[in-house]
């Protein structure tokens, strides 16, 4: 397998932690143009609306030339960029001032032409905006760090997921797969991706805070590794959420990566829940990301470095 190039960043703000991941493909074929509407349904608003403006500013720049090189725009100033430019502009609006129109059989041809762009590119547009509108996304944030440590005496593997909205995932499903490079009997170097099986995997709905746990016992992947085992097989966790938002009623969905940087022995996590003397439970937020070392013992004798 080729090698791959990874870089982390540790986050220090109540958000999913962004772990920079690149890997060089070579031999991709691409289909930048027939991806394109799928890309700009991926991107943040301010892409579309640049993508957008580009776009129709980049068609009326190629009508004006067109209807300067007819020369059929009435009122307009000779060999005028910017009055063919307006002219196209208000021929695509639709919006018809009546100061500027066309005079020539070539002009008017070519304002056919555009009309029928105008139309065209006026539906895709809807489409793009309202499907954008519509789609449905998650707010689920995920703890900077992955911890190993003793849970009743066992080792297990914990993360903390929580939902950003004040909304519920109903039946939130989650699936975690671990990912590490073997040497094959061959001497060849694979990369095998195995399923985590978890203590609970589901939940009746998803509100604000699930602690994720995954015991290493025998028939866990993690069983027998150590720090220095972990980052020579260079592993890493593949977390997928899945469920439907209780408002849009659409399904919704959160992944997530913990690279070996991330994950970390000897830590468990700070109790964010607790109760007021009034008797009311508290949610402290503040100490989502927050850990705290666990005693080395004899079944784990790994503090935090």
């Amino acid at each position: 397998m080729p090698a791959r190039h990874r870089t982390w960043s540790r986050p220090t703000a109540l958000r999913t932690p962004g772990a920079d991941y690149a890997i060089r493909v070579l031999g991709d074929r691409r289909a930048p143009l027939r991806d394109f509407y799928h890309a700009l349904l991926r991107r943040p608003w301010r892409h579309s609306i640049a993508a957008i403006s580009a776009v129709f500013l980049g068609a009326n720049a190629l009508f004006a030339l067109a209807y300067l090189a007819s020369g059929g725009v009435a009122h307009a100033a000779p060999r005028s960029f910017s009055d063919a430019f307006f002219f196209s502009v208000q021929t695509m609006g639709t919006i018809g001032y009546g100061a500027l129109s066309p005079e020539s059989p070539a002009a008017n041809t070519v304002v056919v032409v555009e009309t029928i762009a105008g139309l065209t590119l006026t539906a895709l547009v809807t489409g793009l905006v309202f499907a954008k509108f519509s789609r449905s996304t998650a707010r689920v944030v995920f703890t900077n760090e992955a911890v190993i440590g003793p849970m009743n005496g066992v080792p297990t593997l914990m993360f903390r997921i929580s939902n950003q909205r004040g909304n519920q995932i109903v039946g939130a499903h989650l699936r975690v797969a671990l990912g590490r490079t073997e040497k094959t009997t061959e001497g060849e170097t694979f990369y095998r991706t195995l399923d985590l099986k978890l203590q609970r995997d589901h939940l009746l709905s998803l509100s604000r805070a699930w602690v994720v746990l995954h015991t290493i016992d025998a028939s866990s992947p993690l069983f027998g590794e150590t720090p220095e085992s972990a980052a020579a097989k260079e592993i890493e966790l593949q977390i997928l959420v899945v469920g439907l938002d209780d408002i849009s009623m659409q399904t919704v969905h959160a992944g997530h990566q913990y690279f070996t940087q991330q994950i970390v022995w000897g830590r468990r996590f700070v109790d964010i829940v607790s109760e007021a003397p009034d008797g009311v439970n508290v949610l402290d937020l503040r100490k989502f990301h927050d850990t705290e070392p666990t005693a080395p013992t004899a079944e784990f004798p790994y503090p935090r470095e």
